[in-house]
């Protein structure tokens, strides 16, 4: 349910709404706008009876949501979601570019690629702690040596660290020591870790499932929003086709649709898309034309001897060409791609 307030409803007046909802047992969600204020009501019981919300002061209505996402739709909330991690801008006008390896290696591995990253005006430095592999037999990832090196490079480059959480474990790490904890593909069901990834209180960016449809990739954003955390990235990583030339589909389609029905950012990881080194740039100039708010790539100054994913990697200088196309093509799509001090 949807409690609308009036424009001129005090902060005394929107309390006492939410504590009239806390007490029937139900999760109040204020959803302060430019222009209103609205109050979700959440809760796994029955809906909420609109006679004991209708009658207090300061509300203009009361509506049921019959999608089985609430917090998630422009019903909630009409402007899109914007807030900062760290110096850096995620929605709205701004683009966000996130880059790194695939994995962290090693020190000297991840500390060359973030600063290859930082001179291309990277603004998120992605690694991967925990790599959860199709082959057990593959690399798998440092676990908390790899965290403490994206901090470590955080502190000496100033970029803001995003990092994947697959148990209980990498999320408690992930809470000490990145600014975005990232929900893999594999994992957008998992709706035990994506509690316990929102209960971090850090931005947590989702990464859709190779089959999962918009209505199962926002009930999985919903789980987060759904638990107080309204800081959530969505990421658009290609999802299983017929097609063979490419590790899988990026579907472009899905930007737009979600753009018009949910106010959460969302950008496309062309790199795992596409599999392919020289797909990334021109699907990624593809995703910032269909509407993206930015795009997730993978970058190693050796894709030959990577550990993950060499073959979809960037080389550093291609990074460049990609900064280099992006920031043409943002203000002709009234959009802008912000640099680095």
């Amino acid at each position: 349910m949807m409690v609308i307030m009036s424009r001129d409803a005090t902060d005394e007046q929107i309390e006492t709404v939410v504590r009239r909802i806390e007490s029937a047992g139900y999760a109040a969600h204020v959803l302060a706008g430019a222009t209103r204020t609205a109050i979700a009501v959440t809760g796994n019981r029955d809906p909420l009876d609109p006679a004991l919300v209708d009658a207090l002061p300061g509300v203009v209505e009361t509506f049921r949501i019959t999608r089985p996402f609430r917090l998630a739709t422009r019903d909630a909330r009409s402007e899109d979601t914007v807030f900062t991690v760290g110096d850096v801008t995620i929605g709205g006008r701004d683009l966000v570019i996130v880059a790194g390896p695939c994995a962290v290696e090693s020190r000297e591995q991840l500390f060359d690629s973030a600063e290859q990253a930082k001179a291309a005006g990277v603004h998120l430095l992605r690694g991967g702690a925990y790599k959860p592999r199709t082959s057990p037999y593959s690399f798998q990832g440092l676990g908390e040596e790899g965290m403490k090196l994206l901090a470590e490079v955080r502190d000496r480059t100033g970029m803001p660290v995003v990092s994947e959480v697959v148990d209980e474990e990498s999320v408690a790490l992930a809470a000490k020591y990145v600014d975005v904890v990232q929900i893999g593909a594999r994992n957008m069901q998992n709706y035990i870790l994506l509690k316990r990834a929102a209960r971090t209180g850090k931005p947590v960016l989702l990464k859709r499932g190779v089959a999962a449809t918009l209505e199962e990739f926002l009930g999985a954003a919903e789980y987060i929003l759904a638990e107080g955390n309204s800081r959530v990235i969505l990421c658009e990583r290609g999802v299983r086709t017929f097609s063979d030339f490419t590790r899988n589909t990026l579907d472009l389609s899905i930007v737009p649709v979600i753009k018009a029905l949910s106010h959460l950012p969302i950008i496309t990881d062309p790199s795992h898309a596409s599999g392919r080194r020289d797909l990334v740039l021109p699907l990624a100039r593809a995703s910032i034309a269909a509407g993206a708010d930015g795009v997730m790539v993978e970058v190693h100054t050796e894709p030959a001897r990577a550990l993950s994913d060499g073959f979809q990697s960037l080389y550093p200088p291609q990074l460049v060409e990609m900064m280099r196309e992006l920031g043409q093509m943002a203000p002709v799509l009234g959009r802008r791609l912000p640099r680095r001090p």
